[in-house]
């Protein structure tokens, strides 16, 4: 089965600098690789997005604000570039 932390960064890496994916893209895409339901991977998305975290590799938000971690919906972006 494909990591769920690599596919976070296949999908930011295809995207704009400033976009943001959802979770359930992540999760669609390891579904399709491992032909499961997509919810299914939903966890192994999670766990991943909560390592990605702590390492600074990506940052989450919702609506545009900031989170300092996951909870409840949540949009995954690349961590901002340092001047």
């Amino acid at each position: 089965m494909t990591d769920a932390g690599d596919v976070v960064l296949a999908l930011l890496a295809d995207r704009a600098e400033a976009a943001t994916i959802c979770p359930s893209e992540v999760a669609r895409r390891l579904a399709a690789d491992d032909g499961a339901a997509w919810r299914d991977m939903m966890p192994a998305v999670h766990a991943a997005v909560d390592r990605l975290v702590r390492e600074d590799r990506i940052r989450l938000s919702w609506k545009g604000r900031g989170m300092p971690g996951r909870h409840g919906p949540y949009r995954i972006g690349r961590p901002p570039v340092m001047p």
